[in-house]
């Protein structure tokens, strides 16, 4: 006679008995000990042997549940299949999975990788790991990670505005799912199904050309022994220090500046009435920049020369309008770095290594003045986890300091503030 659900509920078993079988259909049965335990149990022969299969514990295995793996294992002894060893399989395939998620291979590939990489350098790489391919792939079994789950973890990074980001990602993960294939822990390498140029946006825009963070330190010192203008080389060290926007810096005003409270405060742009644009945000935002020390030792030393006029840089020979735009790319190229650095390229640079160093993602576009605002929102979001941006500049200027000086920068993992 087949169970009822009622009688698994009510089956219990005496004490003085070891256990009860109370039999179901198809050599299925539940057996109840002493101590209250209910288990599913399934007797079938293999290969001339009686045996048995353990298909769970009543209730979490109700009673339907237990007569489809009944089922089940039937159907892999009808193939020639002992369902006891199929069990066994996968218990051992779970417990290899377990140990070679994408996380644990890409450790390994690191150790492996790392040998003759600088410690920056292998730190950067795990940074990124940890910041983008982690929470994406950590957990997956690296043979069962497939070409789209690559592409969906770098185009998410992509989506959060480090398209740079995204590319490195994607060739990394690649090259931990290499050494997978290579040390027999996956059979294939999906990431060679796919190209970065295939689903990414090119990594750079011609006309925001960039240097490599390790060309920064040097680049730093030649703008600190620049000969040409002094509101020049002043120039090129605000800009490295708040990374705005080259119209927002060649265009401030003193009045915009609070150096007690250590910020300066662009205001909405408004444009003339011939439509040119003028010093401020876009759409009519502001935006608030908070100055690190450096930042305000580099004001007031403009300050010196500023002889009561309101722009911080005007232009040589009208004082009353700011220097030119192409003032900046101008000594980049009496630099020696043309074709290889512009003004905008210090945001590209200040972006690529505060994500690598952790910093959150929201407080790194808040401070590029990338977040999209409306007129509703503008009025709070120049404001904005202003102490975590305070924090985040501050550690910027050192670390630039850092980098002039030559000092071995050792990345340490940044916290929220």
């Amino acid at each position: 006679m087949a169970l009822t659900d009622t009688a698994c509920r009510k089956a219990s078993c005496p004490p003085d008995k070891r256990s009860i079988r109370l039999a179901d259909e198809k050599a299925l049965y539940l057996e109840v000990v002493p101590t209250g335990g209910k288990y599913w149990r399934l007797k079938y022969r293999y290969a001339g042997k009686e045996k048995r299969l353990a298909l769970g514990t009543y209730p979490a295995v109700t009673l339907a549940r237990a007569r489809e793996l009944c089922d089940e294992a039937r159907r892999l002894l009808a193939d020639g299949v002992d369902p006891g060893q199929r069990k066994r399989e996968a218990k051992q395939a779970q417990k290899v999975d377990q140990a070679t998620t994408f996380e644990a291979v890409a450790l390994l590939w690191w150790e492996h990788w790392r040998h003759g990489k600088s410690e920056r350098h292998a730190a950067y790489a795990m940074r990124r790991l940890q910041a983008h391919a982690f929470p994406a792939l950590g957990a997956l079994p690296v043979r069962t990670i497939t070409a789209r789950q690559l592409t969906q973890m770098a185009k998410a990074v992509e989506k959060a505005g480090a398209v740079d980001m995204a590319h490195r990602v994607l060739q990394m993960a690649g090259q931990v799912m290499r050494y997978a294939v290579a040390n027999d822990l996956a059979e294939r390498n999906p990431a060679a199904d796919v190209k970065p140029g295939d689903t990414l946006k090119s990594r750079r825009k011609q006309n925001y050309a960039r240097l490599e963070e390790k060309e920064l330190p040097e680049l730093l010192r030649k703008i600190e022994a620049y000969q040409g203008g002094p509101y020049t080389r002043l120039a090129m060290k605000l800009m490295c220090l708040t990374f705005v926007r080259t119209s927002e810096l060649i265009g401030a005003r003193w009045q915009d500046f609070d150096l007690e409270e250590r910020e300066w405060r662009i205001p909405g742009r408004v444009d003339d009435a011939q439509g040119r644009k003028t010093y401020g945000m876009k759409k009519e935002s502001r935006h608030i920049v908070p100055l690190a020390p450096q930042a305000v030792e580099v004001l007031l030393t403009l300050q010196t020369l500023a002889n009561g006029r309101a722009l911080l840089f005007p232009g040589e020979r009208n004082h009353d309008k700011p220097m030119s735009n192409n003032t900046i790319l101008k000594a980049l190229e009496r630099m020696g770095y043309k074709g290889r650095m512009t003004g905008h390229g210090f945001r590209g640079i200040a972006s690529t290594v505060l994500h690598e160093q952790g910093f959150p993602h929201h407080a790194i576009e808040l401070q590029l003045a990338h977040q999209e605002r409306d007129e509703v929102s503008a009025a709070y979001n120049h404001a904005m986890y202003l102490k975590e941006r305070r924090a985040m500049m501050n550690w910027w200027a050192d670390h630039l300091d850092k980098l002039r000086r030559g000092a071995d920068v050792v990345p340490l993992r940044a916290r929220s503030a």
